[in-house]
């Protein structure tokens, strides 16, 4: 508390309020145009001018400095609780030439909240190479990077339209690369990759020259690679890629935290997202007992569902992604979709199938269409009235089905 400043922002407010006869400089980037204006330099109506947003700059140093006081002081006396009232600093980073579409002016902030010292992210990146930053980058690759950054193994995931299109964990990260691209390369190309290791020259030169499984012929193309760190070396070799690929070096965003989302006329607050298959209980509740590898890869399915739009489904085998449906009204045609995906990477027969939420339906529906298609293994949360009928479908044909108590809705 003896550290907070009173009479710095009080002086700097009452120079800001007089600002018609004051010149408040609360910015050293600021100094050099103010000692112009000083020496006689500027013309009378833009030192006017200049006085002004000087002004309006120290108001706002001033609040964003009382925003992280007010949050210090809320954390010592809240309880857990929502404050009451809140602000948040924050600071332009870039102005984007538009947002989700091009009639619609947008920017890109940092957050400069203390809750969000040291937890890393998209936001924090260092742009090595590449084309501007665009709204529709930013999202997509704060996708994928959450989504990668999940795993502890070495792993590589691909996003399009903020949904992982390609995911695969495996000790060798070029080999999880390959795999992640081969789940679906029509839906990567384009794409956002992303690692949660360091990328080195081997690395770099098979994203460089790695061609679509498609044709064999067409080299992959890629919005945005994003990994922690890069070899210089590898830096170098993945710059040959393109002019245009923005190449992205971003501390992998920590577990925890809390997150923002606009509605009209208001924000709606929550803690993220932040469980992975380590902090959930797989219960069986089918009469067929999982095996070490039906459990390996129903955590790597689960782990993908979780970033996956609702009603999400992630078919996984083998440390990879082999399907996935996404966005869909119904849950039974996320399945559908899904398994249509995994037809392209030899079917889904043995693999393990994740819903981020419970199944209302099971016969003629989600559950059994997956049990049909040779699924070893389900996981859902559990809890519908209908979850008897998951039971008895799996038990008929021999499947898998575990529960978790844990729901993975995203919006």
């Amino acid at each position: 508390v003896e550290k907070i400043d009173i009479g710095g922002p009080t002086m700097i407010r009452a120079a800001a309020k007089n600002h018609a006869h004051v010149m408040v400089v609360v910015d050293p980037a600021d100094y050099p145009e103010v000692l112009r204006a000083l020496a006689g330099e500027v013309a009378e109506e833009e030192v006017s001018e200049m006085r002004r947003k000087l002004a309006w700059k120290a108001f706002q140093h001033c609040a964003s400095y009382d925003s992280q006081v007010a949050e210090w002081m809320w954390n010592q006396v809240g309880g857990g609780e929502p404050a009451p009232e809140k602000s948040v600093p924050m600071q332009l980073l870039q102005g984007l030439r538009y947002g989700e579409n091009p009639h619609q002016p947008a920017a890109f902030y940092t957050d400069y909240s203390l809750a969000e010292v040291g937890m890393g992210g998209v936001a924090r990146a260092v742009v090595h190479w590449g084309k501007e930053m665009s709204y529709n980058n930013y999202l997509d690759t704060d996708a994928a990077y959450n989504a990668v950054v999940d795993f502890d193994e070495p792993a590589c995931v691909i996003v399009k339209h903020t949904n992982p299109c390609g995911a695969a964990v495996k000790g060798d990260l070029l080999e999880a690369y390959r795999l992640a691209v081969i789940a679906d390369p029509i839906s990567a190309f384009g794409g956002i990759v992303a690692f949660n290791r360091t990328v080195d020259a081997d690395l770099a030169r098979e994203i460089r020259e790695f061609r679509s499984p498609t044709d064999g012929e067409t080299r992959m193309f890629y919005e945005i690679v994003v990994a922690p760190l890069y070899t210089e070396e590898g830096l170098e070799v993945l710059k040959g890629k393109s002019k245009a690929l923005r190449i992205l070096e971003a501390p992998p965003r920590k577990s925890g935290g809390s997150g923002l989302r606009q509605v009209g006329g208001g924000w709606l607050a929550q803690t993220t997202d932040s469980i992975t298959p380590a902090d959930v209980t797989f219960t069986c509740v089918s009469e067929k007992q999982p095996t070490e590898q039906n459990m390996e890869d129903i955590k790597v399915a689960w782990n993908i569902v979780k970033h996956v739009k609702s009603n999400a489904i992630t078919i996984a085998k083998d440390g990879r992604l082999l399907g996935m449906g996404s966005g869909q009204p119904n849950r039974v045609k996320s399945v559908e979709i899904a398994m249509e995906k995994a037809d392209t990477q030899g079917g889904a027969g043995g693999a393990a199938l994740a819903s981020d939420a419970f199944f209302p339906f099971s016969w003629g529906d989600s559950v059994e269409k997956a049990c049909q298609a040779g699924v070893a293994v389900i996981a859902h949360p559990g809890g519908s009235m209908r979850d008897q009928d998951a039971v008895d479908c799996c038990n008929k044909y021999g499947v898998v089905l575990l529960t978790t108590g844990i729901r993975h809705f995203r919006h």
